[in-house]
Formats: structure tokens, C-alpha cells, sequence
């Protein structure tokens, strides 16, 4: 049997920024749901498998500066057409905003 190991925790979703929220509110119905469908597998995950699925892309943005009392700021896939950006605060994944034009998740370029 193993030792004592405590199994890693599942990811838990903050999606209360106001950004996030008003986002949200302009994705139309099939776009909501394909971004739920999204957030709903994430929950399901521990951090390590967020970092390796291949589906979700998960990648440091360095085109924008992090927030201050923020390490780094992420990107990952939550359609095929809508990135999503935020950060990692212990177990949660704070969700900043989500962005249907995919380049614009990135900053101008």
C-alpha cells in the first residue's frame, strides 16, 4: 500500500471577475455552453493534468504583464474560438476574462 499520500486536490473555478462576467453576458447561448462544457472538465482535473492537456494549451502569456501580487498570467483553450486568461491561486483557477477573438488573448501584436 503506499504511505500516507495525500491525494492533489481538483481544481476549483473562480469566475466572479467582472471582466469575465460582462464577457460572458455577449457569448451567445451555443458558445456558453461549449465555455461551461469547458470549465465543468477543469473542475474534474488536478492541477498537473491541467498543465499537460493538450486540449486546454495551457501557456504562460508573456506579451502581459501580470497584475501586482500576481506571479504570471495564463491562456488556455475553452472553444475552438474563445481563449480564456487568469491565473492559479493555490487550488483555484481565478478566470479574468475570456476572449473570442483568439490573438487578442495574447495582447496586440
Amino acid at each position: 500500500m503506499a504511505r500516507n499520500v495525500k491525494p492533489e486536490p481538483l481544481v476549483e473555478l473562480d469566475l466572479n471577475s467582472p471582466v469575465f462576467q460582462s464577457a460572458w453576458e455577449t457569448l451567445e447561448l451555443v458558445e456558453q455552453e461549449k465555455a461551461f462544457a469547458t470549465f465543468e472538465k477543469i473542475t474534474q482535473l488536478t492541477w498537473n493534468q491541467v498543465y499537460r492537456d493538450k486540449g486546454l494549451k495551457w501557456e504562460k502569456i508573456h506579451s502581459i504583464p501580470a497584475p501586482k501580487g500576481i506571479d504570471a498570467l495564463y491562456s488556455f483553450r475553452v472553444s475552438k474560438s474563445i481563449r480564456g486568461i487568469g491565473f492559479r491561486e493555490d487550488h483555484f483557477l481565478r478566470v479574468l476574462l475570456i476572449e473570442p477573438d483568439h490573438d487578442a488573448a495574447y495582447g496586440k501584436k
